[in-house]
């Protein structure tokens, strides 16, 4: 099947087998960021005249992000400008998360609340060129809220998503992926309370995702969590693909306060263990 993708759709390229390197919300950690990137074996350099970063990958290696590029952390403009690099050298691919998707609206123009570490990111940005940032609204509108990859066996997704939405392209989808799934009540912080979708998760696809901070990488039910919560002083951990070994790195200092605490990673024995 040829790649295909729908503009802030889902992205499916199910003729890509791997190995990929899976990344988890980098909210703006540009310095734990390219120390992971370095201890995965690629080889970051800045062209200066072409105002570009420049990667050469381990052999064979293609990157994942899992979205949540920006907010809260000390450089999200130099994270968005690495990642875009990436993306168009064509040496990663990145799904939409919800921080990302709240930039792009108040970049477009949309009325959005000025909180969660947006005011941040927006200060920072402020320092750039009008034409960076017009590219990076436009790559964030054109960032797919999931992809399908190695013939339906890998599922990459901000929140996660169950198996029944895989490939699929909605509204409901999408709200899932950058979301996941509520109970429509709020929780004494104010804040929604989220559902642990993936203790229902049957599927035989692999659903590798972030956006709700673990002290641990958790696996259940052959999903797994790899946010593990760098901007609250935590680390940015990676996770390669097909042989499910985990790397990080750790914070160089707490950026922000988290607002909940970190989930404990009561987990599932990852796939290999089994």
């Amino acid at each position: 099947m040829d790649s295909k993708n729908d503009l802030e759709g889902n992205l499916i390229l199910t003729e890509k087998h791997g190995p990929f390197h899976i990344i988890g919300d980098v909210h703006g950690c540009f310095d734990e960021l390219l120390m992971l990137l370095q201890s995965l074996g690629y080889r970051i350099t800045e062209n200066n005249d072409l105002k570009k970063y420049e990667a050469v990958a381990p052999e064979g290696y293609k990157l994942l992000f899992v979205g949540d590029l920006v907010d809260r952390g000390p450089n999200s403009p130099e994270v968005l400008r690495l990642v875009m690099d990436l993306v168009e050298q064509g040496v990663a691919w990145c799904v939409s998360g919800n921080h990302d998707d709240k930039l792009k609206r108040k970049l477009q123009g949309n009325s959005v609340h000025i909180r969660h570490g947006l005011e941040l990111t927006l200060e920072q940005l402020s320092r750039y060129s009008k034409s960076f940032i017009s590219k990076v609204c436009l790559f964030l509108t054109e960032l797919p809220h999931h992809i399908v990859l190695d013939e339906g066996k890998l599922v990459v997704a901000h929140a996660g998503l169950a198996e029944t939405y895989h490939g699929r392209h909605s509204k409901s989808v999408r709200q899932l992926c950058l979301f996941g799934p509520t109970n429509g009540e709020l929780d004494h912080l104010g804040l929604p309370i989220r559902l642990d979708w993936a203790a229902d998760y049957t599927g035989s696809a692999l659903v590798v995702y972030g956006h709700t901070p673990v002290k641990e990488p958790r696996w259940k039910n052959n999903t797994v969590n790899i946010d593990t919560g760098c901007v609250f002083g935590g680390r940015l951990t990676a996770i390669s693909y097909p042989d499910l070994q985990l790397q990080s790195v750790s914070s160089f200092t707490c950026y922000a306060e988290s607002m909940r605490p970190f989930l404990e990673s009561q987990q599932d024995k990852s796939p290999q263990e089994k």
